[in-house]
């Protein structure tokens, strides 16, 4: 109805804010052309008071408007990342399909939303702070860090694992409870679709994962000494990290 119009036209407003798609277009290419501390604030932080009015007006908006574009969403972070070598834009698209997840379910229950957003910035941050501490920007720095920080490697290996959404990580719980409720709203068919879309970004995750512990760079020095300024680290990377990795026990039933 016409009643409903000024409150879809704000919601595809702040859905634009958040990045998701048709209306992504802008978020890869300024992910790309930033640094990874901002890259990491426009992935988490930009994104809170959008999603806050969102889940607060979710009563009001139109339920096909986030089905569709939850759906295109999770369709085009995954299609989107496939063909990338650049870390950041991997992470743009990433962000792009794990938004999609939560918008889906925004209009059939708001908290699970809220709850499948904070994973989401968890696990993102711990990402972005590990690919700071690592100095990775493209795939191929990623692939030569495991000789200067073989354990960070290790964890970041995990976290890409989480965000594709792998058992018994972190990540597996928000396409779990998702499907759940889909299917406990009788949204058995939409529930498959997006699970089908979602290995689309499972691929990425899995080359990224690949190449961050799977494969041993060609210039690994055998001397005991390494020419390399020391690497700073944080514990609120560690912290971040590890919360990134074990929630899943935790997940309400």
């Amino acid at each position: 109805s016409l009643l409903d119009l000024p409150m879809n036209i704000l919601a595809i407003a702040i859905m634009m804010k958040l990045g998701l798609a048709p209306l992504h277009f802008w978020m890869p290419e300024v992910l790309q052309g930033i640094s990874l501390p901002t890259g990491l604030i426009l992935s988490t932080w930009q994104k809170i008071a959008p999603m806050a009015l969102l889940i607060q007006t979710s009563h009001l908006i139109n339920l096909n408007l986030t089905v569709v574009l939850g759906l295109t969403s999770v369709l085009i972070g995954g299609w989107g990342g496939i063909g990338q070598t650049q870390l950041r834009k991997i992470m743009a698209f990433s962000s792009i399909g794990h938004l999609g997840w939560i918008i889906i379910i925004l209009k059939f229950d708001p908290q699970l939303s809220l709850f499948n957003f904070i994973l989401y910035l968890t696990m993102t941050t711990a990402m972005f702070l590990s690919l700071i501490t690592i100095s990775a920007m493209k795939m191929s720095d990623i692939s030569t860090s495991w000789s200067k920080i073989p354990a960070l490697t290790l964890v970041t290996m995990l976290i890409l694992l989480s965000l594709a959404g792998l058992p018994p990580l972190t990540g597996f719980a928000p396409k779990l409870l998702i499907t759940l409720e889909l299917v406990k709203q009788s949204a058995t068919l939409l529930a498959a679709t997006i699970m089908f879309a979602s290995l689309l970004a499972l691929f990425f995750y899995l080359r990224l994962t690949y190449i961050t512990a799977l494969t041993l760079s060609p210039n690994t020095p055998n001397s005991l000494l390494t020419w390399r300024t020391p690497l700073s680290s944080f514990s609120i990377t560690a912290i971040i990290n590890i919360l990134a990795l074990i929630l899943l026990p935790m997940t309400p039933s």
